[in-house]
């Protein structure tokens, strides 16, 4: 291992390229089995609620307390991170914590102890993407470093979390219960903190750096980019997580499609997302990004209107769902690439924590709540027609962004955005 002199004698750690490498892979895998365990719960309903009798209001509640407690781990633990340092250590505490709250969730007799579980959930699981990050900021050089953290983020949850689990958990809990399939699904996070524990190491410390001035929150709002980041976060976030919580129900109980079956197409929307991770941040840096994100929520009504009308071929129908989740691909675009071109890079960090927050805190805690409300007054059809407007609504507000690739604006994006 190399090393290098830093700011005020230090010598950081230069890590070679085959630890970077193992690094970023164990905790795209790690962040997998995160959302593994956060989208059984959708996928295990259609056999959870009858047991329980739980009405689609608590089942819209149990997703929205996964991410009220998610977003305020975010931030606790993240500033934790900071303060005393030990990212290893919380990341691997954090793994074993939400493992364990899996089984939890298969021991819930009632409502409230799946409520408690998904809680505790929540708040062990929210933290490990910041120190994540901050990791592999502090590890891979900086010509890699972009592309390292999309793997981290979006590679491992899309494979995992929506393609792997539905198919996996639906299927075991088709033959031995869906009680077995959540103690299934705390395997893994096991297995991943112990490999943790003897493949990752303790990341050096920070360089320090003469402190500038701070953006205000008056600052960044003033950027209309980044107001219209925040808007589609709250938007497609609620879209995210409404699908999550209600399609598996709305495609067993009112399309009347085996449970194995459903698994399978809400497998397709993993695919789709692990590809659109890729494809669709490519294509907004040759062609834009604002074109991309004006046609991807349109697409994305696809999925909503397929499974309200479609009766065709269940085959054809995962061809519309496919297409129609590819909206995932600009998660990244508007929750970090867009506002960190947009604003004065003293601003950065707040813009995107204003973009994930508010995503995660409205529009994950806040839509699927309203739609278990809509779904017991009016049936499961009306979450999906809560998902088609929040679609329309995203595809109006992404008509108002400007853009911001360098490749289209002609030059690279470093200092603060023209005054509006």
């Amino acid at each position: 291992m190399s090393h290098a002199p830093a700011a005020g004698g230090a010598r950081p750690v230069v890590r070679s390229a085959r630890y970077q490498f193992v690094m970023v892979a164990l905790l795209s895998l790690t962040f997998g089995v995160v959302f593994f365990d956060r989208n059984a719960l959708g996928f295990l309903m259609p056999f959870i609620q009858p047991e329980l009798g739980l009405t689609n209001a608590q089942i819209g509640m149990l997703a929205s307390a996964l991410s009220f407690t998610w977003a305020l781990s975010a931030f606790a633990i993240g500033k934790l991170s900071d303060t005393i340092g030990r990212r290893k250590m919380l990341l691997i505490a954090s793994t074993i914590a939400f493992s364990l709250c899996s089984f939890l969730s298969g021991l819930a007799s009632s409502f409230a102890l799946l409520l408690g579980a998904r809680l505790l959930m929540g708040a062990a699981e929210g933290g490990f993407m910041p120190i994540a990050h901050t990791m592999v900021a502090a590890e891979v050089a900086p010509e890699r470093r972009g592309l390292a953290q999309g793997i981290t983020q979006n590679f491992g949850s899309n494979l995992l979390g929506s393609f792997v689990a539905p198919v996996l958990l639906v299927g075991f809990a088709t033959a031995f219960g869906w009680r077995e399939a959540f103690y299934l699904a705390g395997v893994p996070g096991l297995l991943c903190a112990v490999m943790m524990w003897f493949m990752i190491e303790e990341p050096a410390a920070p360089q320090r750096h003469v402190r500038g001035p701070k953006g205000s929150l008056r600052d960044v709002l003033r950027d209309r980019n980044v107001v219209i980041c925040v808007t589609l976060s709250v938007l497609l976030v609620g879209y995210l997580v409404i699908c999550w919580a209600f399609m598996p129900l709305y495609l067993t109980q009112v399309k009347g499609v085996p449970p194995e079956a459903m698994g399978w197409l809400m497998g397709s929307l993993g695919i789709s997302a692990t590809l659109g991770s890729f494809v669709v941040s490519g294509l907004s840096d040759r062609y834009g990004r604002r074109p991309i994100m004006i046609l991807m929520p349109a697409l994305g009504l696809l999925l909503p209107l397929g499974a309200l009308f479609f009766d065709g071929s269940l085959w054809l129908l995962a061809v519309f769902f496919f297409i129609g989740w590819g909206v995932n691909g600009i998660f990244p675009l508007f929750m970090a690439t867009v506002p960190s071109e947009s604003v004065d890079p003293r601003h950065v960090a707040t813009a995107l924590g204003l973009s994930m927050g508010m995503g995660e805190v409205l529009g994950g805690v806040l839509a699927p709540s309203l739609a278990g409300v809509a779904a017991d007054a009016a049936g499961l059809t009306a979450p999906l027609w809560i998902m088609a407007a929040l679609t329309v609504l995203s595809f109006g507000a992404a008509l108002f962004l400007r853009e911001t690739a360098p490749s289209q604006v002609g030059r690279p994006l470093a200092g603060p955005a023209p005054a509006e």
